[in-house]
């Protein structure tokens, strides 16, 4: 674990040298995988790194954990409450299309919970620029390879500390870390919604996930539901499609 933190914390402070910046920053969630990365960011910037807290219809739970991610690793942090801007926003655009009659109530509710992450990251690059530090992203590699991200939301990073780790990796390097041992036992969820948790939404478990990319059997009805995952997601690992005309 020491060795994984030293070559984590070594590429970070590279990436800004060579990106000549301050410092980096972060989103904390109250999960594992911000928690890590908010542990790795201040052990590579004692000074220079900053996590950000931005509830928005969030479990109240997460928030507390949070709070105490943020407290315990001892980083510079705020809390920035997005809840009126996303109701503001997302109304405004529900009553546009509804004008037009296009309004698909079948896609509301995950139409909604992408808009909350991409307006967490516009908000993670606004501090970002006024500190002039890279947004760092927290995704693990089971994240990555089945596409569990938002699309220029928390996919919508400078850099990804932790995309070569197997969610059960992260989980051992939080402990090392002394994440706060109730966020490390939690079910992992996205916060998108009420009950939301992330392997109920994926129909999978990261367990057989993080099997599947090391290369171990797992039972045929999920190794079909990971490579479907993964093929219907590969624009999000690829940030924009180019046409070459020459």
């Amino acid at each position: 674990m020491e060795k994984t933190v030293q070559i984590i914390t070594s590429w970070l402070r590279e990436q800004v040298e060579q990106a000549r910046v301050n410092g980096l920053i972060v989103g904390v969630s109250g999960g594992l995988d911000s928690a890590v990365v908010a542990n790795l960011i201040k052990r590579a910037f004692p000074n220079d790194s900053l996590g950000v807290i931005m509830p928005l219809k969030s479990n109240p739970i997460d928030i507390k954990d949070a709070e105490k991610v943020v407290q315990a690793c001892k980083i510079n942090h705020m809390t920035i409450d997005l809840t009126e801007t996303h109701q503001i926003m997302y109304k405004e655009i529900q009553n546009q299309i509804k004008a037009e009659q296009a309004w698909n109530e079948e896609r509301d509710r995950i139409a909604d919970a992408n808009l909350r992450a991409r307006l967490r990251m516009s908000t993670l690059y606004t501090i970002a620029t006024n500190y002039n530090y890279l947004v760092v992203g927290t995704d693990n590699a089971a994240e990555w390879f089945t596409g569990y991200f938002t699309k220029y939301g928390d996919g919508g990073v400078d850099l990804q500390p932790i995309v070569d780790l197997t969610k059960k990796e992260v989980r051992e390097l939080a402990a090392y870390l002394h994440v706060p041992t109730e966020v490390i036992e939690k079910n992992p969820s996205a916060d998108l919604w009420a009950g939301q948790t992330d392997e109920k939404e994926m129909g999978t478990t990261y367990d057989y996930i993080d099997a599947y990319i090391s290369g171990q059997p797992i039972p045929e009805k999920d190794r079909k539901v990971i490579e479907r995952m993964h093929e219907q997601t590969e624009h999000k690992r690829n940030i924009a499609t180019q046409l070459r005309l020459k």
